[in-house]
């Protein structure tokens, strides 16, 4: 009798110590910043960059001879400041963006990710004859395009 006693307190143990698995099945993505290319002479079409070569101050390439008209980059989290070098055929253009990141708890399972606030864009405009907008209040999402840029 208390070999069952003991087995049945030793499985009741057991059983409550166990912890349920803990999934993270939120998109607790970090967002990259979306930037769409158009047309500069019809504002409302997409325009593909030939030749185009992207990379951040300081990094290796991201995108190299492709020709697109929508990219997704990141941001540097440790930093407010990313610089990205968009290249077309014989044209270095300059891209800066400047923000304040910010650590947004998602769940337990799902850790931490990083939004962007109070994001700002500029730009040495060579082969870029416009982007819009200026400002952004917040990059929180991946879900549309933040900037776009006109060539």
């Amino acid at each position: 009798m208390k070999k069952i006693i003991v087995v049945l307190f030793l499985s009741i143990v057991l059983v409550s110590a166990c912890e349920k698995d803990d999934f993270c099945v939120q998109n607790p993505v970090t967002p990259n910043l979306i930037l769409r290319f158009y047309d500069a002479n019809d504002r409302e079409t997409l325009k593909p960059v030939p030749s185009f070569y992207v990379w951040a101050e300081g990094k290796d390439t991201i995108f190299k001879d492709a020709s697109i008209d929508s990219i997704f980059i990141p941001l540097n989290s440790l930093m407010t400041e990313t610089v990205y070098n968009l290249s077309t055929e014989n044209s270095v253009n300059q891209f800066t963006v400047n923000y304040t990141p910010k650590e947004e708890y998602v769940s337990r399972s799902c850790g931490f990710k990083i939004i962007f606030n109070e994001v700002t864009f500029t730009s040495d405009n060579t082969w870029i004859s416009d982007f819009t907008p200026e400002t952004v209040t917040t990059i929180d999402h991946q879900n549309e395009a933040h900037v776009q840029i006109f060539h």
